[in-house]
């Protein structure tokens, strides 16, 4: 984990595209890609999205402000307490990339959502075996 102020002080550098990698359990592999902006330490690394390209149905709300939280900064939201790890939730069930490492043996509801998954809004959970998130300039000629 490369951690928000670094990531925040590169992507202050230009404009970063979003890549996050999915592997289930079965080995299919999916991704999506967003444009992004990360706010500071101000707005608790807000994250904003809007949806470029992908092989699997978006998960995250585009145009909104998502504040990351953890468990112990986020009172109001409960989220991270009950899910685990912190993330940029809007809602407690579309997506924890960081949660419990939770295998497929162990797929009780209750630990479903304490595990990596990605839920679209009307769509079924993916169970992750893998994930990745990487960013890399809109422009790669000056990089």
């Amino acid at each position: 984990w490369l951690g928000l102020k670094k990531i925040y002080s590169i992507t202050q550098q230009g404009s970063y595209l979003l890549r996050i990698e999915l592997q289930d359990w079965r080995g299919n592999r999916r991704h999506i890609e967003y444009s992004f902006s990360l706010g500071g330490p101000s707005s608790n690394f807000s994250l904003q999205l809007a949806r470029r390209a992908g092989s699997i149905p978006n998960a995250l709300p585009e145009h909104a402000r998502l504040r990351f939280s953890t468990g112990d900064t986020a009172p109001a939201s409960r989220c991270p307490q009950s899910h685990l790890g912190g993330w940029w939730h809007s809602e407690c069930e579309e997506t924890n990339l960081n949660g419990k490492y939770v295998t497929p043996r162990s797929r009780g509801r209750l630990d479903r959502g304490k595990g990596l998954y990605w839920k679209p809004k009307k769509g079924r959970y993916y169970l992750l075996k893998s994930t990745k998130i990487m960013i890399h300039p809109t422009d790669l000629k000056s990089f």
